[in-house]
C-alpha cells in the first residue's frame, strides 16, 4: 500500500485517534480490485491490529450475499466495477450496517459529492496515501463521512457542491418534494428551489427529471448529455 498509493491527504472532518479507543475489532471487506490494489489494501488491514479482514476479491456478483451473510463494518469498493454510481445508494439502503469506502481513479469534487448524497462515507482517489485510507476505514466505521478539498484538486469553482447542496441532493436523490426538504433542512421552500438550481447546474442536467433518470451518470461515474 505505501508504493500503491502515494498521493495528497485526503481532506477530512475529523482524524481517527488511537486514545479513543476501540472497544472491538472493525471487520473489513474488500471487493475486487487490480492485484497491486489489492495487494496495498490486504496488507494496510493486516498491519492494522484493530481491523479483522473478513472478505477480499469479492465480485460484483458476490457482493450482494457476502454483505448478508457477513455484515462487515466496512466495505471497500472500487468504483469502476460499479453498474453505475446510483448502485451505491441501492447498496446503502439494503446494508444499512456496512459502510462504504470507495476508491476512484481521479474522482471530482462533484462526482465524490454525489456518492456521498448516496450514502458512501468517502470516496477517495486509488492514489491516496496509506495513513489517509486507514483513516477513512477508522472513521467511516464510526459512521462519519470525508469530504474532499478544493485544494485537492477534487473539486474546482463553480463544480463542487456545498454542503447544503449535498444536503439537498439527498433529498433530492431520496425523490423527496420541495417542501419535504424545505422543513428536513429548517429553510425555505424558494431556499431548496435555488439549491436545486445550482445543483442541476453543477451536475450537468436540466431538471429533477434528468437527475433521477438512470441514464444520468455513465458506469464509468461521469456524467452524460
Amino acid at each position: 500500500m505505501n508504493r500503491v498509493m502515494q498521493g495528497s491527504p485526503v481532506a477530512r472532518a475529523d482524524r481517527y485517534d488511537p486514545r479513543m479507543g476501540d472497544p472491538q475489532s472493525i471487520t473489513v471487506a474488500v471487493g475486487r480490485f487490480d492485484d497491486l490494489i489489492a495487494r496495498g489494501l490486504r496488507g494496510l488491514i493486516d498491519d492494522d491490529e484493530r481491523l479483522e479482514l473478513i472478505a477480499e476479491d469479492v465480485t460484483p456478483v458476490q457482493l450482494p450475499m457476502m454483505l448478508r451473510s457477513r455484515r462487515p463494518d466496512v466495505a471497500i469498493l472500487d468504483t469502476a466495477r460499479l453498474r453505475s454510481p446510483a448502485e451505491v445508494r441501492s447498496i446503502a439502503a439494503r446494508h444499512p450496517a456496512t459502510h462504504l469506502l470507495l476508491l476512484a481513479e481521479r474522482p471530482t469534487g462533484v462526482e465524490s459529492a454525489q456518492l456521498l448524497a448516496f450514502g458512501a462515507s468517502a470516496c477517495l482517489a486509488k492514489a491516496t496515501q496509506s495513513r489517509d485510507v486507514l483513516n477513512a476505514i477508522h472513521l467511516a466505521s464510526r459512521g462519519l463521512q470525508l469530504t474532499p478539498r478544493e485544494s485537492d484538486g477534487l473539486g474546482r469553482g463553480a463544480g463542487l457542491l456545498t454542503a447544503r447542496e449535498v444536503d439537498v441532493l439527498g433529498g433530492l436523490q431520496r425523490r423527496r418534494s420541495n417542501a419535504q426538504i424545505a422543513a428536513e433542512l429548517h429553510v425555505s421552500v424558494e431556499t431548496v428551489r435555488t439549491h436545486a438550481r445550482h445543483i442541476y447546474r453543477k451536475l450537468g442536467v436540466s431538471s429533477r427529471r434528468e437527475l433521477l433518470a438512470p441514464s444520468t451518470l455513465g458506469g464509468d461515474g461521469r456524467h452524460r448529455r
